[in-house]
């Protein structure tokens, strides 16, 4: 695992956003990963202003979100179709048909999950899956004790889940219990992964997603499994780290992060 810290929130989301261009641009095809929330909107603010002014071009990827509700149509300003449609696709040169999201409303939601991971293998594999992390700890909606191995399935939703993503919704008592949301072990397929997490209030669950034991409480700490995940923090979400000078000094001097200094 990589852990690179920067001094705030728009430079992490901006080095996040390099990270995924160059990818882009390397390989036009790339089938990528995406995530929600607020900390994504950052990166996509950039990826829209990269398109729009140096023509990264979306044209020929694929996308796959983590997750979707139960029960939302996409039209919902709630759902993650809206929230991707408003955010990124509608402002970029990709074809809509080559953006996949579980169907929250599937008449077999088991069904529909299968079919999901199989899209996916269809497609070869996710190669760059974009990741935020939860007050829980979860990635995507990978709630405490999901399995390590564990694939695109349904998943409650936990009450501290419910209190983070409540305010859109206008409280607890109007929001999905349930979501889809691709497995652990599914995200762990990616060929490479990157977390990207800002602010205070992120800073515990960081420590123990990256310097805590594996455990399926906090599903983030598979990452350590993962053979290339990096993480990126600004520095108020780093604040609990242990090894932070270490991390500084390999971000610094290792060739490989030559070009993002």
């Amino acid at each position: 695992m990589e852990v690179i810290i920067q001094p705030n929130q728009e430079a992490a989301a901006a080095l996040a956003t390099r990270i995924l261009a160059r990818e882009l641009r390397d390989n036009p095809n790339l089938v990528l990963g995406l995530a929600t929330g607020q900390t994504m909107e950052c990166v996509y603010r950039h990826l829209v202003r990269l398109h729009q002014i140096e023509k990264l071009d979306f044209s020929l990827c694929r996308t796959f979100n983590l997750d979707e509700y139960v029960g939302l149509f996409p039209s919902d300003p709630n759902s993650y179709r809206y929230y991707m449609n408003h955010h990124l696709f509608r402002h970029v040169n990709i074809d809509l048909r080559n953006t996949y999201l579980p169907n929250g409303l599937a008449d077999d939601l088991d069904e529909e999950c299968r079919r999901y991971e199989a899209t996916i293998q269809r497609l070869g594999g996710i190669d760059f899956q974009l990741l935020g992390i939860g007050k829980a700890g979860h990635i995507g909606f990978n709630e405490p004790l999901s399995a390590l191995q564990s694939r695109t399935r349904v998943k409650a939703l936990t009450p501290t889940t419910l209190r983070q993503n409540c305010a859109g919704f206008g409280g607890e008592d109007k929001m999905p219990r349930r979501a889809m949301t691709m497995g652990v072990g599914t995200i762990l397929e990616s060929r490479r992964c990157l977390l990207l997490a800002t602010g205070s209030s992120k800073a515990k669950v960081i420590a123990q997603a990256v310097e805590g034991p594996i455990t399926s409480m906090i599903s983030a700490t598979a990452l350590q499994l993962h053979r290339r995940a990096t993480v990126i923090v600004d520095e108020a979400a780093a604040s609990n780290l242990v090894e932070k000078d270490y991390y500084r000094w390999i971000f610094e001097n290792e060739p490989e992060w030559e070009d993002y200094r």
